[in-house]
Parts: C-alpha cells; sequence; structure tokens
C-alpha cells in the first residue's frame, strides 16, 4: 500500500497548530456522539412500545411512547446541530484529508444524509406530530421508518469511519483517492464488527438511561406499570445485548489484531515480542519514552488465550513498529480499560437484576434502583472511552497506513485554531449544557400517573404539536 506524499505546505504546519485542530474535533465530536446513540437506542425503544400498545391495547405503553418521544426529539435535535459543526471542520481544518480522501467518504456521507437523514426527517414529523392525523398503523408505520433510518444512518457513517481504519478498494492518482470497488470500500475489513459494535452499544446506552430513569422514579414511590415497564423492559435488553457486546468485541479484537496489529500492541502495552504465550497487562503505566510499561500487573499466557484465542499465540510488540508509527499508549491502554471495566460492570448488574427479578424484588430493591440511577451515564462514558481507543489507536495515520494525521490538517496558524476552539467550548458548553440539563429534567417528570393527577399534562401529551418544538411540552422551569 502506497502512502500519500505529503505536501510541502501541510509539512510545515506547526505541531501545536496540529494537536489544536485534534483536540477541536475530539471535543466536537464526543459532544455530537452522545446524541446519535440515545437517538438511535430510543428510536427502536419507541418501536417496540408502539408495537406494544397496538397489540395489547395498553395504556402504560402508549404513556411511554409519549414521555420518551419527547427526550427523543431533544436528544435527535441536539445531535443534528452538533454534527453540523463537525462538517465545517472538514473544510476548515483538515482540507488536506477532504482533498485527499473526498472521492471515498464524501459519496459515503451523502448516502447517509439521502437515505437515512431524509428518511428520518420525512417521518419524524408524523412519529411526533401525527397523533390523532393519520391512522394508528400509519403512525406506527412512520415510527418504524424512523427507527430505521437511525440504524441506515449508523450503516454509512461506520462505513466512512471504517474505511479509514482498514482502507481498501482504491488507488491514488494525482494525490488523492479514486474508487475502485465501492462494495470493498463499504464492507472494508472491520466495518462488520464496527457496524454491530457501534450498533449494540447504542441500545446498551439507551438502555441504561431508560433503567436509569425507571430506577429514579422507583426509589419515589412509583409502582404504576409505565415506570416497572420501562425499567423491566430496560434490565431484559441490558442481560440479552452486554453479554453479546463482549463476544462482538472479542471478534473485534481479533480482526483488529490482524489488519491494526500497532493499535493493539498499545491497548495492551506490549513492547516486546513474547515467544510461546503473550502474558497480559492487567494494569500498568505505558511509558512511551522508556518503551516499557511501568508497574505492569501481568498474567502469564492470558494476553495469548483471550488475543489470539490459543495458549501460546504471538502478539507483535510496539518495539517491532517504527517509532513514528505507534500510536499513544498510555492513553488508548487506559481508554479500552475504562470501556471494558464498564462494560463488565454492566453485565454484572444485568446479572444482579435477573437474580432480583426471580426472587420477585427487581422493583423493590433500594439499593439495587439506586446504583442503576448511578449506572445510567456509564454507557456514555464507556461509549466515549471506546471511540478514544479507536481513533487514538490509529494514530499517527488518519487514513491507516495511507495518509498520516500530520498530511490531513490545513495549513493553520495555531492562534486560528485556539480561538475557534475556545469559541466551540463556551457554545457547546451553554447550548448544550442547557439541553442535558433539560433532558435531565424531562426525565425527572416520568410518564403520565394513572391515578390522574396530572390529567392536564396527559392531555397535552394526546394532543398534536404545531411546531417542532413542542414535541417537548414542559417548560425547563415547570419541570
Amino acid at each position: 500500500m502506497t502512502a500519500y506524499p505529503a505536501p510541502q505546505h501541510i509539512m510545515e504546519t506547526s505541531l501545536k497548530a496540529l494537536d489544536l485542530a485534534r483536540i477541536q474535533f475530539a471535543f466536537t465530536v464526543s459532544f455530537h456522539i452522545v446524541f446519535p446513540a440515545l437517538s438511535i437506542g430510543l428510536a427502536s425503544f419507541l418501536a417496540v412500545l408502539e408495537g406494544a400498545w397496538l397489540k395489547t391495547g395498553k395504556q402504560h405503553y402508549k404513556d411511554l411512547f409519549h414521555f420518551w418521544s419527547k427526550i427523543f426529539a431533544v436528544a435527535f435535535g441536539m445531535g443534528v446541530v452538533s454534527g453540523v459543526v463537525m462538517a465545517y471542520e472538514f473544510g476548515t481544518n483538515w482540507s488536506g484529508f477532504s482533498s485527499f480522501a473526498g472521492p471515498v467518504t464524501g459519496p459515503l456521507l451523502a448516502y447517509e444524509v439521502m437515505t437515512a437523514f431524509f428518511l428520518e426527517a420525512g417521518f419524524l414529523g408524523i412519529m411526533l406530530f401525527g397523533w390523532h392525523r393519520v391512522s394508528a398503523r400509519a403512525h406506527f408505520g412512520a415510527t418504524l421508518m424512523v427507527a430505521v433510518g437511525t440504524l441506515i444512518s449508523t450503516f454509512w457513517i461506520l462505513a466512512s469511519n471504517s474505511w479509514m481504519q482498514t482502507p481498501q478498494g482504491f488507488e491514488i492518482a494525482d494525490g488523492r483517492v479514486v474508487p475502485v470497488s465501492w462494495w470493498a470500500i463499504i464492507f472494508n475489513p472491520s466495518f462488520p464488527y464496527r457496524l454491530a459494535h457501534m450498533a449494540i452499544a447504542a441500545f446498551i446506552v439507551a438502555g441504561l438511561v431508560v433503567a436509569g430513569t425507571g430506577a429514579w422514579h422507583l426509589l419515589r414511590g412509583r409502582r404504576d406499570p409505565a415506570v416497572k415497564t420501562m425499567f423491566s423492559m430496560a434490565m431484559w435488553l441490558l442481560l440479552i445485548l452486554a453479554p453479546v457486546q463482549a463476544f462482538v468485541g472479542d471478534l473485534h479484537g481479533l480482526n483488529t489484531r490482524e489488519h491494526q496489529p500497532a493499535k493493539l500492541a498499545a491497548i495492551e502495552g506490549i513492547w516486546d515480542t513474547e515467544k510461546g504465550g503473550t502474558a497480559l497487562n492487567l494494569f500498568g503505566i505505558p511509558d512511551m519514552e522508556a518503551e516499557t510499561t511501568r508497574y505492569a500487573l501481568k498474567i502469564p499466557r492470558l494476553g495469548s488465550l483471550i488475543l489470539t484465542h490459543s495458549w501460546d499465540g504471538e502478539i507483535r510488540g510496539l518495539k517491532s513498529f517504527p517509532k513514528e508509527d505507534r500510536p499513544n499508549s498510555l492513553i488508548v491502554f487506559w481508554s479500552f480499560r475504562v470501556m471494558a471495566g464498564l462494560g463488565m460492570l454492566t453485565i454484572a448488574f444485568a446479572a444482579i437484576g435477573a437474580w432480583l427479578r426471580k426472587r420477585g424484588r427487581l422493583f423493590d430493591s433500594r439499593p439495587f434502583a439506586r446504583a442503576m440511577v448511578w449506572m445510567a451515564p456509564t454507557g456514555f462514558l464507556s461509549l466515549l472511552a471506546g471511540w478514544v481507543t479507536t481513533e487514538a489507536g490509529r494514530q499517527p495515520w488518519v487514513v491507516y497506513g495511507v495518509m498520516r494525521t500530520a498530511q490531513a490538517v490545513s495549513p493553520l496558524h495555531e492562534q486560528q485554531v485556539e480561538v475557534t476552539l475556545l469559541v466551540l467550548v463556551l457554545a457547546y458548553t451553554l447550548v448544550f449544557g442547557t439541553g442535558i440539563y433539560y433532558l435531565l429534567k424531562l426525565m425527572r417528570t416520568g410518564p403520565a400517573h394513572p391515578d390522574g393527577h396530572d390529567t392536564a399534562r396527559h392531555k397535552r401529551q394526546q394532543q398534536t404539536a404545531r411546531r417542532p418544538m413542542s414535541a417537548a411540552d414542559d417548560t425547563i422551569e415547570a419541570v
């Protein structure tokens, strides 16, 4: 594979400007990813709730739909707004990447807009505002289309990002990528694993939020069908999907070993290629200068068993790669362990929930409910840690093995990036901080009470809104 030759003006870009541009993109994409992840999971949850209501006619399913559709609407809106900023950054901060890889990434993102976004936008209005204006089955169809649209969006975004991780199906001509096989580009070696990993992660993120919200209301004495149903459904989802996610993650690790061995070595803090079996570093502090993992707690041969599924499998150490091609092991070593640790914690709490359910105490254990309230944000933390592992582990490449990140950055002065980074931090803190606060306040209100003491709000939920922001009809002060 031939690496892309760097233009002179890119080579002269200051390292600090490059670092600031990376920090800016990491900041904006971190804010962005949490909202689509929640939207993807909630869209499918809403489809299940409406389907259950149509099948059983039970009012609490419809009440849950109205409650969670407001939260979905706010999260969806913030996801769209935060994603627009990233599109501009490709032009302002990463013009080298856009010029080089645009013939591949541009069409993939265009496909996402033409299929997923148009599908979501077209049916979102019916889903949120179409009650009493279309038939129940037509409304359910719209909800299904929104859910499908979020998954199609995931497909195209992951196809683009996975191609950057394991690129194939292209040639380089006149200093830019030329697509040769779109099938090979889309279904590149890491795509199936990364798509499954991200989709399941989104469902787990939403499941933890729903479980935490249900636990919050259980702690406040609510035992009505709506609260118990959403808590029960979320715990079932976590019980099934959390172990599946661990299995998919294992397959993803095997794929990474084959196609991105330097990333795997950095994740595990392995410096020397050990013959006859590799130890697993449970904990430690990788030192990039000294080329060692300090204070490492090792378990002999366990690395081979987990990473190669054999007792004496060999893992290439970081020293076998040139220094300029090594990811920062300190970052990915710990980000991976945060992701994996929170994943194992989720599996443990899902198992405890199953045990409590079997004993008939799922809705009555206050310590467990308090624990699930604290677990609610861990899905987001695990998601962000996973993306840090993926993206930082790809460095120093923006297109793995083809184009370096330093070649992708625009010819910027560090002061330009400092100013825009400061503006973005202030704007994001104000806008999305307020949005997150509002989401939390909405979750505190809970679904409509069956005893009728919030009849006015329940009646508003059954009415058709006249404008998009009316989908969330409670003010910040009122909730």
